[in-house]
């Protein structure tokens, strides 16, 4: 008797847990396959910028979505649809997207993924990387993005060539403020800056402009009348900041 009650409360449990585990699995399954889905929407939506086609522009996208852009830009579905142009012609690309990651929760689904960008103009070939994050309602059981934002990764740009020579024009001390200093000095046919401690390598772009690795911004240097360097000029986001060099 105890032993027919030990098995049936066994097989009790085994029905329960079957009972229980598949529709998590279910549930798992059916957020894994709509994230696929919404993935194959904004490879979609991106197919669509090269042609110009606005058609899933105007499926996809809610008509009181929120649209920002790499460049800055609040746009509304209108004007959103309104910059979907055809290439010109030279032009051509490919886009791709991928890296996603969701995060699903009812009738909302955040989509944040990778994009890849290729263009070529007139035969010359040009790259960018962006990052996008889509939301996702269901309304009236149709899922369109309701919001968007994109922003480009920041790439360091080629390092140019420049006369060695000209590298000890640049070589001193220049001051922000009494005490605030950074000295510039050559290694070999190397630049560097240096500032409380802190040294970093300043890379050619052109002749007196120069960058860090990973730093977004550009390090210029300023000749005055006498043709001799008087300022480093350290310019974040198009705005200066002087240091004047005192010796």
């Amino acid at each position: 008797m105890i032993a027919r009650m030990h098995l049936k409360s066994l097989f009790i449990a085994a029905v329960t847990f079957a009972a229980v585990v598949p529709p998590a699995r279910a549930e798992a399954t059916e957020t894994a396959g709509l994230s696929d889905e919404l993935m194959r929407h904004a490879q979609e939506l991106f197919d669509a910028i090269v042609p110009g086609n606005t058609e899933p522009w105007k499926k996809y996208f809610a008509d009181d979505c929120l649209f920002f852009d790499e460049k800055g830009r609040n746009l509304t579905k209108a004007e959103l649809v309104a910059d979907i142009q055809p290439m010109p012609k030279g032009y051509s690309g490919t886009i791709k997207v991928g890296k996603a990651k969701s995060l699903i929760q009812g009738d909302t689904a955040i989509l944040s993924y990778d994009v890849d960008e290729t263009e070529t103009v007139f035969g010359q070939n040009l790259t960018a990387r962006y990052h996008a994050t889509d939301t996702w309602l269901r309304r009236n059981n149709i899922w369109q993005i309701a919001a968007s934002q994109v922003f480009r990764y920041y790439e360091d740009p080629v390092v140019g060539k420049i006369d060695i020579k000209k590298l000890p024009d640049f070589v001193g001390t220049y001051e922000l403020a009494p005490g605030q200093t950074r000295k510039v000095f050559v290694e070999g046919d190397k630049l560097f800056v240096e500032r409380k401690g802190k040294r970093e390598e300043l890379f050619p772009e052109a002749s007196e402009i120069f960058f860090r690795k990973g730093v977004e911004g550009r390090i210029l240097f300023r000749y005055g009348d006498k043709g001799k360097v008087e300022a480093l000029i350290d310019r974040r986001n198009n705005e200066d900041i002087i240091w004047r060099k005192i010796e």
